[in-house]
């Protein structure tokens, strides 16, 4: 074996080479620069192969491969062992392969194991956001005896990884790695819940007093308010949450339920976010609270805490009246809106805004590819002083069409059978009229005028933004909805089983600080361009380990191997994952 006046020390690392070389010149010993780009290579040559160490250099800027060594030929060093002799030489010198291989062959001794990847990323934007200093600052002064702010990080960590009860929140900890929080129990957490949800003696809205959670919102939005200066869009939804008991001593009340639970108390939990998809604020009153009632109150609310002046509020139809909207022209300043309108229900818009025959202007084309934005067509109808905006899918159009198609087929094949029991089915109900005898017919005039809604959607407001900003602006209200489909079913908020209104405004404001969190996460990976799906951002981040073991009687810890889209969140988050094997304490 040619040796050529120098000493290998091979670093092996689950099969891949890196080699440092040491030579001897003028009796001095200079240690050369660390390649990458250094492997073996098998030479051909005539009736034998040869084995060579080479590495990559870059010559006149194209790279070239340079053979620094010949260890011999193949066949000799399989036969004689020298090849493996040498390596296994130089494992001496490679502490981390020589753990890692006995800790793979079953060797080490474990000595714990946490896991690590949920704090290693929203521990980082826990910190950079501000958001554990603002509590700490609001707890300052106060005896709790326990560190409050790592309770309440404890809980909204468990909320985004597995939700449910802060009981499950107490024992989930257990296997993770959380600084500060190992000490944490469950009459503590419950504690924390009610400090976050406490009133703070100031006076609230519909029922809800004001509480440490909005000391929290509107420290964490002064934070950021370079980011917000100029206030142009606020999106605002409400849902109801639904509970196992009686829910609190005023806040669960009897309601229209969204969660189809009639039977059980609920609150109303709304949630505004800004103009970006952040989250602004969320607010909560008693489950009999209805939307019109609220959204007035809300707004001048949120206009008062934020010290906003102009204020764009864009809400669903369900949302606003014409007693809602007058309310916000009333305002000074007045707030402008771009809200939804009920079509089927108001004549004007039947009668006059869909019937007229301004042209469509295109502003999204109909898409090649599934994942291209939907197509859309707006135009602009003035009735009197009120400005509406028409907005169209063709898309939906069509579909809405063959909807209907099919189903006064159906129904005209029913009516030729009998016609008893079509009155009791919603989908054939709207097209009947009383027929001249003591049956009933398919109304011919009603499947005419159901075709005005095919795919359209209709918008009143009082901006001067353009056709095209108001229909966009209103299509972002779908964040809104994506966020409260996150709280319900990602964060599992519900149901409840707290049963003090403070330790329930509290649960519910941990999975609001967990969706602030989740928004952080995805804008930053968002800016580096990375892709992911959140399910597997959160599976490969719960299944990142760190094992603690001894060999020999030293103790190392290991990290396991990164899955999922784990590490699109450690780039998102600017956090460098741990080397594989370090030395322990």
């Amino acid at each position: 074996m040619e040796r050529a006046g120098f000493e290998n020390v091979v670093q092996l690392f689950r099969g891949r080479c890196v080699f440092v070389w040491l030579w001897q010149r003028n009796g001095l010993s200079h240690c050369g620069v660390l390649i990458r780009a250094m492997f073996f290579r098998v030479k051909p040559s005539r009736h034998y192969r040869y084995l060579q160490i080479a590495r990559s250099v870059r010559v006149d800027g194209k790279v070239r491969q340079q053979i620094i060594a010949t260890l011999g030929r193949m066949d000799v060093l399989e036969a004689s062992g020298q090849l493996e002799r040498l390596l296994r030489s130089g494992l001496k010198y490679c502490e981390k392969i020589k753990v890692l291989d006995a800790h793979a062959a079953g060797e080490t001794r474990p000595v714990s194991i946490s896991r690590i990847g949920p704090d290693l990323v929203f521990g980082r934007l826990w910190q950079e956001m501000g958001i554990g200093e603002v509590i700490e600052a609001l707890c300052a002064g106060r005896r709790f005896g326990f560190a409050v702010e790592r309770a309440i990080y404890l809980t909204v960590l468990h909320r985004l990884f597995v939700s449910g009860s802060d009981r499950a929140a107490e024992r989930w900890k257990e296997s993770y790695r959380i600084p500060g929080a190992e000490k944490i129990d469950l009459h503590q957490l419950y504690r924390a819940m009610a400090f976050l949800g406490s009133p703070t003696g100031e006076e609230g809205a519909l029922g809800s007093p004001r509480c440490v959670k909005d000391l929290i919102e509107e420290a964490l939005f002064d934070r950021r308010r370079d980011l917000f200066t100029e206030v142009g869009l606020v999106f605002f939804d409400t849902t109801s949450i639904y509970f196992e008991g009686q829910g609190g001593a005023s806040i669960g009340q009897h309601g229209h339920s969204k969660d189809h639970r009639p039977d059980l108390r609920q609150m109303i939990v709304g949630i505004a976010l800004d103009s970006e998809g952040r989250p602004l604020c969320c607010e909560m009153w008693p489950g009999n609270t209805a939307d019109v009632k609220t959204f007035p109150q809300v707004v001048a609310r949120m206009r008062s805490r934020f010290r906003v002046q102009s204020l764009y509020v864009v809400a669903d139809r369900g949302m606003v009246s014409a007693e809602t909207l007058a309310a916000f022209e009333a305002m000074e300043p007045p707030v402008h809106y771009i809200v939804g309108v009920r079509m089927r229900r108001q004549k004007e818009v039947g009668g006059i805004v869909l019937k007229n025959k301004t042209p469509w202007v295109e502003i999204t084309p109909e898409r090649k590819f599934a994942k291209d934005p939907a197509p859309l067509k707006i135009k602009e109808v003035q009735v009197e002083d009120r400005r509406y905006v028409v907005c169209l899918n063709e898309e939906e159009r069509r579909k809405d069409a063959h909807d209907r198609e099919a189903i006064v087929a159906s129904l005209r094949d029913q009516l030729r059978r009998g016609d008893k029991t079509l009155v009791g089915n919603k989908g054939y109900r709207r097209f009947l009229k009383t027929g001249s005898g003591s049956g009933f017919d398919v109304d011919e005039e009603q499947v005419k005028n159901d075709a005005l809604y095919d795919g359209v959607w209709v918008l009143r407001t009082d901006t001067d933004l353009d056709a095209e900003t108001v229909a966009h602006a209103y299509k972002m209200l779908w964040t809104v909805e994506a966020t409260f489909r996150t709280a319900k079913s990602i964060l599992e908020t519900r149901p409840i089983y707290h049963k003090r209104d403070e330790t329930i405004r509290g649960h519910v404001f941990c999975s609001y600080l967990a969706l602030i969190l989740k928004r952080e996460l995805e804008e930053r990976m968002s800016e580096k361009e990375l892709t992911w799906e959140w399910a597997e951002v959160i599976r490969g981040l719960d299944e990142l380990q760190e094992v603690e073991a001894e060999l020999h009687g030293q103790r190392y810890v290991l990290r396991s191997q990164i899955l999922g889209d784990a590490s699109q969140a450690l780039r998102g988050a600017g956090v460098a994952a741990p080397p594989p094997m370090r030395p322990g304490k």
